[in-house]
């Protein structure tokens, strides 16, 4: 404990490595991104729009749930624990996805990952900005941010120009094992606790964080309604998230029939989680330097225009533009709204109320590919992507209206 350190540069090595384990976090997500769609209406033959995207739902469901329970399984147990049981579930789900002889097994393969996601990606969040310290939390979320959502996009473009040469199944799927091993290894073996670093930071500030511990009720309403700050990050977390899920679930349809070939339904697929991925290492350390509050309302509005251009587009350049505006706007958005969770809630239930923040960004994934799926089979792929659009402009709107800023400098 006398040796602990806060910062970056200071846990360097356990900073990388955490990065590197997010990134096999983000490419078990990424295998599904191109293919799944497809591979339910042609091996299962889905035909309505619901029941393809019903994957996503229960993966967003159990996620969110999760990513709950993460936070406080990592306050009680530790960090590196849950980290180490989330890769445990993942192990089954490369090979239910390579040999499910009907849906149901799709969607239970999917459940796991979910929980999976919830456990690792979760965890990884919450080290990372015990590592970090106050000083460069905007960039620790951007560099975790950009590792998961970077290797979803080479993941999804791997994905597509394996099943583009040797078809959807099973090939594709063999990446997820050496995604599972390595995770897994590294997670049990490697990695350290970062719960002392809590300590350090909450001795540090002294004073300044003196307060009660709330309970896990008080955590949970503070974050959802009761904080105009915390719940406006929940909100905008959750519409992030809800159009995400259309993209994943409506996008390689919505290419598909401009007849796209699967390799560049898969390229395009890609570059929207690439352009966010990589986008983040700067726009983390971007809002450590201009404030959370208006990168997350411009960011929302940036996504509602990269929506609207691919539905207006018609060839893979207007797509491309789309794909690329979106993953922008995703890239102010996503590491500033963790940031702005860290600024706002104290070291000692921090993890607890990035759960809870958790909880609602990924319902956002279920809400999106629900709503997307039932207003694509009543009026058509369209006008289900317009609708998220607004909501999306919508919800950046209100965090203009509500939200502070949280960047303590800039607060003042």
């Amino acid at each position: 404990m006398t040796h602990v350190r806060l910062g970056i540069r200071e846990n360097l090595g356990q900073f990388v490595l955490l990065i590197v384990i997010n990134g096999f976090v983000g490419a078990m997500v990424g295998m599904e991104r191109t293919i799944l769609p497809l591979i339910a209406e042609e091996d299962f033959h889905l035909a309505a729009k619901t029941a393809v995207l019903s994957f996503i739902v229960v993966f967003g469901i159990t996620k969110a749930l999760t990513n709950y329970l993460a936070g406080r399984l990592s306050d009680a147990f530790g960090r590196k624990h849950v980290l180490v049981g989330g890769w445990i579930v993942a192990m089954p789900v490369p090979f239910l996805l390579m040999w499910a002889p009907g849906w149901s097994w799709v969607l239970f393969a999917n459940a796991l990952l979910g929980i999976s996601q919830g456990l690792t990606w979760s965890t990884t969040v919450i080290m990372k900005i015990d590592l970090a310290g106050p000083k460069n939390r905007g960039l620790a979320m951007g560099l975790n941010e950009f590792a998961g959502y970077f290797a979803v996009a080479g993941s999804a473009l791997a994905t597509g120009f394996i099943a583009s040469h040797y078809g959807l199944r099973p090939e594709p799927f063999y990446l997820g094992v050496v995604f599972v091993i390595l995770g897994f290894f590294l997670s049990a073996w490697v990695v350290r606790e970062t719960r002392y670093h809590v300590a350090a930071e909450s001795k540090l500030h002294g004073a300044q964080f003196t307060e009660n511990m709330p309970t896990q009720r008080d955590i949970f309403w503070r974050t959802t309604w009761f904080d105009k700050n915390l719940s406006s990050i929940s909100q905008a977390g959750l519409v992030n998230n809800l159009n995400d899920g259309m993209a994943w679930g409506l996008f390689p349809l919505f290419f598909a029939a401009a007849q796209m070939r699967i390799d560049q339904i898969g390229t395009l697929a890609a570059i929207y989680p690439a352009t966010w991925g990589i986008a983040q290492i700067f726009t983390g350390a971007w809002s450590d330097r201009v404030g959370r509050k208006w990168l997350i309302v411009l960011g929302m509005w940036v996504q509602a225009i990269g929506i609207a251009i691919v539905i207006l587009a018609h060839q893979f350049a207007g797509f491309a533009m789309g794909a690329v505006l979106l993953g922008l706007g995703t890239a102010m958005v996503y590491p500033t709204l963790l940031a702005a969770i860290g600024d706002v809630a104290h070291p000692s239930w921090r993890a607890s109320s990035v759960g809870v923040y958790r909880l609602w960004r990924d319902l956002g994934y279920a809400i999106g590919a629900l709503l997307a799926g039932l207003m694509s089979d009543a009026f058509g792929l369209s006008t289900a992507m317009w609708v998220i659009a607004v909501m999306t402009f919508i919800s950046g709107t209100l965090v203009a209206v509500r939200m502070n800023e949280t960047l303590p400098q800039k607060a003042r």
